[in-house]
């Protein structure tokens, strides 16, 4: 029995996971990851690194993050408290849908993750006080690798669902694009 439903996006390699829950009146078991079962849906690397995170207050950006090669990674994303709307761009530019974006609400309710291929960026806005998220990363974080798009950017034109609180210096320090962006050449 798979335990996953894995679903394809408008974007070419963004994949939503549907974890099949198991339950009884103790509670239930979700598989967060299985190599044999993901590697159908694209995810083709063992795991380099799992990331934990805690974000406090509701309508808070995290993101628009992706490494540039040769360190891009893959992710797996996944809500285990509180729930996000989670988004991925398209930063890959041989790709039909470069700079487009895709949105899928992840809930501790809902089993949902996103599979996000290499050349994506990432992030996602909180929908409620203290969400915690798990990341399955491909590889390592490599800080001079590290590349983000700034996530209010007009030409992305994201639309959170939330006004945006709690953006990081750092995500708000992210360029917007113009005619310099480079993208991602895998």
């Amino acid at each position: 029995m798979s335990r996953f439903t894995v679903t394809d996006t408008p974007l070419q390699g963004l994949k939503v996971v549907q974890r099949v829950a198991l339950g009884d009146t103790r509670g239930f078991l979700s598989r967060l990851f299985c190599a044999d079962e993901l590697q159908q849906a694209g995810w083709y690397t063992p795991i380099a690194q799992i990331n934990h995170t805690l974000t406090q207050h509701r309508a808070t950006v995290r993101g628009m993050h992706y490494q540039k090669p040769p360190h891009a990674e893959m992710k797996l994303v996944s809500c285990l408290r509180g729930a996000v709307w989670d988004v991925a761009v398209d930063v890959r530019l041989d790709s039909s849908t470069y700079l487009q974006w895709h949105a899928q609400h992840l809930s501790a309710d809902n089993h949902c993750a996103l599979l996000i291929p290499q050349g994506f960026a990432h992030g996602f806005q909180t929908l409620e006080d203290d969400v915690e998220m798990l990341y399955c990363h491909s590889t390592p974080y490599v800080p001079v690798a590290d590349a983000g798009l700034n996530p209010l950017d007009a030409r992305l034109a994201i639309a959170w669902p939330l006004p945006v609180v709690g953006l990081s210096a750092r995500d708000q320090g992210h360029p917007m694009i113009d005619a310099t962006f480079e993208g991602v050449r895998l």
